[in-house]
């Protein structure tokens, strides 16, 4: 079931306010006939589509965001990972196969794109193939879009790079300034102003 109140030309765009979805999931062990994305307002959201359960690359992905989990929620987000695949099948892939990759398998939850209609909305969804392609969708804590970031199905996604990216994202929303390539956390960021611009060569001298 996807309860999905985006209209057919809507899509997500950076910087708005994402409109809220409902889809059925499987999530700490059981079936849930509905899960909102508004059940998570006020917190980090990193959406993680996916093609499909049972292939090649997705579980990698999947498991390598599993263990990189606990700085994800240290730094108060949670994932929703997404595919076409019914919250049923979600349930069967997890026992069978990604909890051997994984201890006690996924932590977070797994939703069910039904028609693609969420998939249309973030415009991830492959009308030709029926499925989602990789695609991930960080939203701040008022709910607004902050990045997006889409693969083709034959290469996977870092878990360690979107842990560096959400860091990014927060340290900047919590502390000011812009974010630099290849920052890193513990690191500053930088502060726009007048004296800056054409110096920031100075600032990065030698890095």
């Amino acid at each position: 079931m996807c309860d999905c109140h985006c209209d057919d030309y809507a899509v997500a765009r950076i910087g708005e306010e994402v409109e809220d979805f409902a889809a059925s999931a499987f999530a700490g062990g059981k079936l849930h006939d509905s899960l909102k994305l508004s059940e998570y307002k006020g917190k980090w959201v990193v959406l993680f589509f996916y093609p499909a359960d049972f292939t090649f690359v997705c579980p990698t992905e999947l498991t390598g965001v599993a263990k990189v989990y606990d700085q994800i929620k240290e730094m108060g987000a949670e994932v929703l990972s997404i595919s076409t695949d019914s919250h049923f099948v979600h349930m069967m892939w997890n026992e069978y196969e990604l909890s051997k990759m994984v201890a006690g398998g996924l932590p977070y939850p797994m939703l069910y794109d039904a028609d693609g209609r969420i998939g249309r909305y973030f415009q991830v969804y492959n009308e030709v193939s029926g499925m989602d392609l990789r695609g991930t969708f960080i939203i701040d804590p008022d709910g607004v879009l902050q990045a997006q970031e889409v693969f083709a199905t034959n290469v996977g996604r870092s878990a360690k790079e979107l842990v560096r990216q959400l860091a990014a994202f927060k340290f900047s929303r919590d502390n000011g300034g812009v974010i630099p390539c290849d920052w890193q956390p513990g690191e500053a960021a930088m502060k726009p102003s007048e004296d800056l611009v054409g110096h920031v060569y100075e600032k990065f001298e030698g890095k």
